[in-house]
């Protein structure tokens, strides 16, 4: 599945819908001349989803933070799924053995 572009229309729907409000700060969203950017709430990487109940507006600066925070949540649902398809790297660790016990004595 490959990722969405939004085109104009769908920037304007999503900008209205949201009332020019990013959803991370709270902040009203100057959408000539502040720059913003169309934000999944749900990280797309992990959802897939770009449903506009997904879909929110953000500051750049604002969406650059969640998503730099966001990262270590994307590398474990990989690193999940990955084990569950069975496609995980085994470890290359040896198992440490605690030896035998001595039953003489």
């Amino acid at each position: 599945m490959a990722r969405k572009s939004f085109n104009q229309k769908d920037r304007a729907r999503i900008f209205s819908l949201r009332a020019g409000v990013c959803h991370l700060c709270n902040g009203k969203v100057d959408g000539v001349r502040e720059a913003w950017e169309i934000e999944h709430e749900i990280p797309w990487a992990i959802s897939r989803d770009d449903s506009d109940e997904n879909l929110q507006v953000a500051h750049v600066k604002c969406h650059r933070e969640k998503t730099a925070t966001d990262m270590g949540d994307i590398a474990k649902v990989k690193r999940v799924a990955a084990k569950h398809t069975g496609t995980y790297p085994k470890s290359k660790a040896k198992i440490r053995s605690r030896g035998f016990v001595s039953t003489r004595g």
